[in-house]
């Protein structure tokens, strides 16, 4: 009877080691899944407008066209930093950050929503570019970046036509 009671005791004991451990476990994917989630992402894009005009106009986007609330603003250093509404959600914002860098002939924009998935940063940046245009028009292109033009075709004889 002993015997039998012993081996009852090592299973419940060897039952425990695992059952302890999925506890673990459990316990640790519970805190991923709570945990919000953060983006490392950012939408960034290239343009061909000049730094003020590319600052003002994601100024006014921000504040008039979008209605956000911009927290820190400095055209030298070309930065806006600025609350995002989440939609569906319009109690809940989330920081923001609008960076624009010259760089040879064209400006690059970096929009940043950390705690919102990238989707988020590219419409923002998406209606960036589509103000810049409204307001500026086409931007002019650098000569170097201007499509080649082709030599006209020489024909079946090889005469210019």
């Amino acid at each position: 009877m002993s015997c039998v009671s012993g081996k009852i005791m090592a299973k419940s004991r060897v039952m425990r080691v695992p059952s302890r451990t999925a506890v673990v476990v459990v316990l640790l994917l519970a805190s991923c899944w709570i945990a919000e989630p953060t983006a490392k992402a950012r939408a960034d894009a290239d343009c061909y407008y000049s730094l003020p005009q590319v600052f003002g106009a994601a100024l006014r986007y921000l504040r008039v066209d979008l209605g956000y609330e911009v927290v820190e603003k400095d055209p030298e250093a070309a930065y806006l930093l600025f609350k995002y509404r989440v939609p569906g959600d319009p109690k809940r914002e989330v920081g923001g950050s609008v960076e624009i860098v010259k760089a040879e002939r064209k400006v690059r924009i970096f929009i940043k929503i950390p705690k919102m998935p990238q989707l988020h940063e590219q419409l923002l940046r998406d209606g960036l570019l589509r103000k810049l245009a409204q307001e500026y028009g086409e931007p002019t292109r650098s000569p170097q970046e201007k499509p080649k033009t082709t030599a006209p075709d020489a024909g079946v004889d090889g005469s210019l036509r």
